[in-house]
């Protein structure tokens, strides 16, 4: 199996160990709102473009409200199952969906207030670093500082903004899931505390 389908055999084990109803780091979306989106970016290519177009918003709404009313483990098992053969994202799901299973498997298991870090292999952590670099050029390019993101080994995996200049450091996981926006997000800063503050405070991700 491929990392992608490992995360994602994880996400829905986590999926139905929580439930339908359970809350996740993503805005005002439960678990089962979650899984419409997954499944609808996957399989309604005609609907998926309103994720990112307001025009087609309207349609692609309609289209994941019925998704949404679906029964539960029927949902989990399509999600289960991978990108549909027709789906752009069958010949590129390891490219297309490691950093998209992982990061909403941690918006699953960190929206909770109990939740504990959970160990990621180095494998794993080393297929992250690419979406790292390619989400954290796009996700950073407005930065207020000059934000470098490196590992603890001090390899820069991406950097982007302009101004002083704010470190931060951390595994590829949580450099990833700090640049889609995530709280919490284990990395730790190094810059002028102003510059630090504005980094934190800055809007991230897409």
């Amino acid at each position: 199996m491929t990392a992608a389908q490992d995360e994602r055999a994880a996400l829905v084990a986590t999926l139905r160990e929580v439930g339908p109803d359970a809350p996740t780091l993503c805005g005002g979306w439960t678990t089962r709102d979650l899984v419409a989106h997954l499944i609808l970016r996957e399989g309604r290519p005609d609907a998926a473009g309103g994720i990112l177009i307001k025009a087609l918003s309207g349609y692609h709404d309609k289209v994941f409200a019925k998704i949404a009313a679906g029964d539960w483990d029927q949902m989990l098992d399509k999600l289960a199952s991978g990108p549909p053969v027709y789906s752009p994202f069958k010949l590129v799901d390891n490219f297309a969906n490691l950093s998209e299973m992982f990061v909403h498997h941690e918006d699953v298991r960190r929206a909770g207030a109990d939740w504990t870090p959970r160990e990621i292999g180095a494998d794993l952590q080393r297929q992250l670093r690419r979406p790292v670099a390619t989400v954290g050029k796009q996700s950073l390019r407005r930065s207020p500082a000059t934000t470098v993101l490196k590992t603890p080994d001090g390899a820069e995996l991406a950097r982007g903004g302009s101004g002083s200049v704010v470190e931060i450091t951390g595994e590829p996981a949580e450099l990833l899931l700090f640049t889609f926006g995530r709280e919490p997000a284990q990395v730790e800063f190094v810059g002028d505390a102003d510059a630090v503050a504005a980094v934190k405070a800055a809007k991230r991700g897409f």
